[in-house]
């Protein structure tokens, strides 16, 4: 009997075979109820983590011309964690006080994948699976277990509970069709690499994906976000048909990745990436970014015991401005604090942590971190530097930001350097008083960048980590698209750039509304970039523009999808 399952979207196209289940060993924690040699311990961990970096080393030289830099970069990280030294000082800390080096990595690397899975930003919750991952290996490490995954040996639909990331850059792809996983969402590792690699995915299907058995006959739908087990034979052969139209757009997208972004009438759109880091900033180029839209800094703070000097900064954003060779960059400066603990803060716990002490709010309260960043970053004299602030929510800390600003360049001048000469001071808006005051607001910034996550489930009072209500804070709400707008319409008369850089920015189904509410940027995952750009060049301005005036009219996210569907050129 056909059956249909739903879930979340992950990875686009249509996959279509028998299904295959991955099965992984569990890995036992060594307990010992006889005291443990410390110095027995740390050799065994020592010995764990070589062989650990020995695989990953293995693995990268295997895939080297395989993948792209984003998803290599996710297993050069990993070997950066191997090293880490304040993992290796709590994991050693613990070992001195009696526990196994099995116990101690486990619960180490436990409570760094808890705080960032914590996190409000999608982008940070998913790297816990980075920390997951490399805690697996070390353990397989120390219990003497092989390497795990067994794959059919003929091209299958893979079904799993979740994929850690080197699973996912190790998939035979001569024999993986599709993924899809009972856990996991957008911005997971198994979502991103999926996409990288070119694999129709679906996350979030429940345990009800437990029910089809092996070797059943399965439709995966990447884009409708379903999984049909034993499909009839009509509505097989209509899935045929979207698989071969799919394989052609993707095949013609990836042809025209490097072209400008524009529209069928030749209106320009610029299209740029978010990014982490320098590897992220390779596939940036690779993909056909004209420009990063989003420079996240966290990975600067998180994980350490002292914050980071102006000197260390520095060297980082060096690293990444050169390999953009002049692209525009929008860095947005820390959002940590509230939700984003860092040990050398001293913070008190609050209540709600995700509307606390954070970003800018956090820098009031100690300025001198801020002034840190703005030194680092001024002083690299990059000429197309772009410099935004988080969680803005009133004019008078829009002006305390620049005062600081103002100062830093006077810091600058006074060494006899000189500040980046393209400089532009903008704010994010993800807090609704911010787009809603947005006309006093672009008398004193130089551009705006809409973060769509945080507005969406600040507007629909949906928290987009909860399981149970996060598929309420659908960016494409009606809602949500009228407070874009707004932006727009105040930005515009006053000479101001707008830019999205939220999830939103790289749906494909919503890139054509954006442009139709007067959006200039759009900035995206990396992989995200071909086929944002080909939908792109389906619309004319004024069918943009038609389009985004009718989903503003609309009743529900839901609504306006079915508008998009239904209002698709077809060229």
């Amino acid at each position: 009997m056909s059956q249909r399952l739903s879930g979340i979207p992950i990875s686009p196209g249509i996959a279509i075979g028998p299904a295959w289940w991955l099965q992984t060993p569990t890995v036992a924690t060594r307990h010992s109820d006889v005291p443990l040699n410390p110095e027995t311990e740390r050799a065994r961990l020592e010995a764990a983590r070589e062989q650990a970096k020995r695989e990953l080393a293995a693995i990268l030289a295997d895939q080297q011309h395989a993948l792209p830099p984003e998803s290599l970069a996710i297993l050069e990280a990993q070997q950066l964690m191997l090293d880490d030294p304040d993992l290796l000082q709590h994991v050693t800390a613990a070992i001195d006080a009696g526990q196994s080096a099995s116990d101690a990595w486990r619960n180490a690397t436990d409570a760094i994948a808890a705080q960032l899975s914590a996190l409000p930003d999608p982008y940070f919750q998913a790297r816990a699976a980075d920390v997951r991952d490399i805690q697996q290996r070390v353990l397989r490490c120390l219990g003497g277990v092989a390497e795990e995954a067994v794959y059919p040996t003929t091209p299958h639909v893979l079904l799993a509970d979740d994929l850690v990331p080197s699973q996912t850059v190790t998939l035979p792809l001569d024999r993986i069709l599709g993924i899809a996983l009972v856990g996991g969402g957008l911005t997971s590792h198994a979502a991103i690499l999926a996409r990288a690699r070119g694999l129709p995915a679906v996350a979030g299907l429940g345990r009800a994906l437990h029910t089809i058995a092996p070797e059943t006959l399965v439709i995966l739908d990447g884009d409708r976000g379903e999984v049909i087990v034993n499909p009839d034979e009509a509505t097989l052969v209509e899935a045929q048909a979207r698989q071969a139209a799919w394989h052609a757009a993707q095949k013609a997208a990836a042809a025209t990745a490097a072209e400008p972004g524009q529209l069928a009438d030749g209106t320009r759109i610029e299209i740029a990436a978010n990014i982490g880091s320098a590897a992220d900033a390779r596939a940036a180029v690779q993909a056909g970014a004209e420009g990063v839209g989003l420079l996240r800094t966290e990975f600067l703070y998180l994980d350490r015991v002292t914050p980071p000097s102006t000197e260390e900064q520095f060297a980082i954003y060096q690293e990444i401005f050169t390999l953009l060779e002049g692209r525009p960059v929008v860095v947005r400066t820390f959002d940590i604090g509230g939700d984003k603990p860092a040990p050398y803060l001293s913070l008190p716990p609050e209540a709600n942590p995700f509307l606390g002490v954070r970003a800018i709010r956090l820098a009031r309260q100690q300025p001198a971190l801020l002034d840190t960043q703005l030194d680092a970053l001024l002083r690299t004299g990059y000429p197309a530097l772009r410099i935004m602030f988080p969680m803005v929510a009133t004019i008078a800390e829009i002006h305390w930001l620049r005062e600081r600003v103002d100062a830093a360049i006077a810091r600058l001048t006074s060494q006899g350097l000189t500040p980046p000469p393209g400089l532009q001071i903008g704010m994010m808006v993800e807090i609704p008083a911010a787009a809603l005051l947005a006309e006093h607001f672009a008398a004193v910034v130089d551009f705006f960048s809409i973060g769509t996550n945080d507005l969406a489930q600040y507007t629909l009072a949906a928290d987009r980590t909860n399981p149970a209500v996060a598929a309420l804070a659908d960016a494409l709400h009606p809602a949500v698209l009228r407070l874009i707008q707004h932006v727009v319409s105040a930005a515009h008369p006053a000479g101001r750039w707008v830019g999205v850089c939220g999830e939103l920015a790289g749906d494909p189904v919503a890139a054509p509304i954006l442009v139709g509410l007067g959006i200039d940027e759009l900035s995206m995952a990396p992989a995200a970039i071909p086929a944002v750009k080909a939908v792109l060049r389906q619309w004319t301005r004024d069918a943009a523009e038609h389009l985004a005036q009718e989903a503003l009219r609309q009743e529900s996210a839901e609504a306006v999808r079915q508008l998009v569907q239904a209002m698709m050129p077809h060229r």
